[in-house]
């Protein structure tokens, strides 16, 4: 793109962005409303995007998840590499695959859809959904036990889907062959290019408002304002050396407590942050790609530091990341990366964790630490047809300076909803027996940690599989300033005579009979100060507005911890 140095005054460039962050949070509802699995039409595990015409990502949806900006900016990276002089009105290209595409892993479908303006490439509509499935080993695609991206998946390049306006019927024919439940895929693939093509049209009328000049020196001037603020913020940071360490329990394939380290320096408006020291990628598939430990950065500093900044290429540009080629943190071919958030919200801790002392009113202790995958599969009695149920949940928020942890919710680099009981026993021949906060498993503190999720589901006249994985189930999470540590999360098997096992976490697959049941448990949060100058008789506020003692809020909405 040829970089218009033409001025333009900060009143059109405020407008501009917000007429394109519009087109993006309607591209967002529009596929989430579209959509087939409850994954993306009731949790939203969905994002998306506008792109100009050289990549740099300019806007993303306010409601999209952290950790799929870098998966977007990966695949521009390379379709245009891959594409130059090959992109035309009509087209829309697919990808996921972390290692040739850019991707973070297989389940997260990227598209990206051309816009032209008079004939001229001017930028893309973006998103990315996660599926439900895309074949692989397990159901869900997503729960250990694999040892090469092989066993993850389909594996899709950056390929055209549809060319100058034409579906190519033969490999979504291909697509869907690979696939469990294939009706489903289907849907939600065709609910992500009906986003695209709203997409287009938004932008086309944009475009035809304020000209091609002016959107694109106000691409130009989004980016750099950004850029400006989040150096502005850093600015704010003493200047120093930070360092901190935490492990992750296991791969699911015999390492256990896996290093991850950092060491941040600060300096004259600079940030590097030095992962050496971290483990060697592992067997199992908790390895990231290094565009997935740049998501986990940037979103970091954006809670840290301005957690109003908007999301765009300013942002992506900023901080210095070194990661060994090979790492856990920038694995290689042909390593496995299904459960990727799970290091990645593990990145995010290490890195508070490290500036908790220089920033300590914004700092939290640990939260959850975990994306705990539930994935249940059979045969639906009611249609005689195969299911699978994918969700992931949430747990504790970490204690802060001012308020205790969140409980019960999605954090970090996630951001995905709670999935409803009444849309689980609706779409599903699943019955939730029961659905709660776990007593005492948010840590202690001044401010203490917020409560994991407990949720007993049992299959209704089929017997069915269970698979998952989770994290924070050996090493918990910890308290901050004095904090106590959070409780660890678990998976519950429980027989039809009401004995109860604990399975591993990671893999854990179990086959669940009609009489029996399978119980999650999320891990809780961190604490932060010590728990002696906890004030019993705080009051705390409700998100409805209501006023709650905190030793009230201690006392409800909670269920006792599962016996073993």
């Amino acid at each position: 793109m040829k970089k218009h140095k033409a001025a333009i005054d900060p009143i059109t460039v405020e407008i501009v962005a917000n007429g394109l962050r519009s087109i993006a949070d309607e591209t967002f509802i529009a596929l989430m409303k579209s959509a087939y699995s409850t994954n993306i039409k009731e949790r939203r595990d969905h994002s998306t995007a506008i792109c100009d015409c050289d990549g740099r990502l300019i806007t993303q949806a306010e409601a999209s998840l952290p950790i799929h900006i870098a998966s977007m900016t990966g695949l521009m990276t390379h379709l245009i590499s891959e594409f130059s002089g090959d992109i035309h009105e009509g087209d829309i290209f697919i990808s996921n695959d972390p290692h040739v595409a850019g991707g973070t892993h297989l389940p997260d479908i990227n598209m990206a859809a051309p816009v032209f303006h008079r004939g001229v490439l001017v930028g893309f509509m973006c998103n990315i959904a996660h599926h439900a499935d895309v074949g692989g080993m397990v159901p869900g695609s997503m729960a250990g036990g694999m040892s090469e991206i092989y066993q993850e998946g389909l594996r899709l390049p950056v390929i055209k889907l549809f060319r100058k306006g034409k579906l190519q019927q033969d490999l979504l024919n291909l697509i869907l062959l690979n696939v469990r439940v294939p009706n489903e895929r289907r849907g939600d693939y065709f609910a992500q290019i009906a986003a695209s093509r709203l997409g287009e049209r938004r932008m086309h009328e944009i475009f035809d408002t304020y000209g091609a000049p002016t959107m694109i020196a106000a691409f130009n001037e989004i980016i750099e304002r950004t850029a400006k603020r989040m150096k502005a913020a850093i600015a704010s940071i003493p200047e120093g050396s930070y360092s901190f360490s935490d492990v992750m329990d296991d791969d699911g394939l015999g390492t256990r407590d896996i290093p991850i380290r950092v060491r941040i320096e600060v300096k004259g408006g600079h940030i590097r942050f030095d992962f050496t020291g971290t483990s060697r990628q592992v067997p199992g598939n908790i390895n990231v790609t290094l565009n997935a430990t740049q998501a986990a950065v940037c979103y970091t500093l954006k809670a840290l530091l301005d957690p109003g900044v908007p999301n765009n290429q300013g942002m992506l540009n900023l901080p210095e990341i070194v990661a060994e080629p090979g790492s856990l943190l920038n694995a290689v071919f042909p390593a496995p990366v299904a459960a990727r958030a799970n290091t990645c919200q593990r990145i995010i801790d290490v890195i508070i964790g490290a500036l908790a002392n220089a920033l300590p009113q914004q700092a939290v202790a640990a939260a959850n630490g975990a994306n705990t995958t539930a994935v249940f599969s059979g045969i639906d009695p009611r249609t005689n047809s195969h299911y699978v149920y994918l969700e992931t949940l949430g747990g504790g928020f970490g204690g802060r300076a001012t308020k205790d942890g969140t409980d019960g919710v999605q954090v970090h680099i996630t951001n995905t909803s709670n999935l409803p009981v009444e849309s689980i026993e609706m779409e599903y021949p699943l019955i939730v027996e029961s659905y709660g906060l776990i007593e005492d498993s948010g840590g202690p503190g001044r401010y203490r940690g917020g409560m994991g999720l407990r949720r007993a589901i049992r299959p209704v006249g089929h017997n069915c599989s269970f698979n998952g994985a989770i994290e924070r189930s050996t090493h918990k999470p910890w308290g901050l300033f004095g904090g106590g540590g959070g409780a660890s999360g678990r998976f519950l098997h429980i027989a039809g005579d009401g004995k109860a096992t604990t399975l591993p976490t990671k893999p854990s697959s179990v086959r669940v009979r009609s009489d029996e049941a399978l119980i999650v448990e999320s891990p809780g949060a961190g604490g932060y100060g010590p728990p002696s100058e906890r004030n019993r008789d705080a009051i705390a506020t409700d998100s409805l507005g209501g006023k709650f003692s905190a030793a009230y809020i201690d006392r409800h909405y909670i269920i006792p911890r599962a016996a073993e």
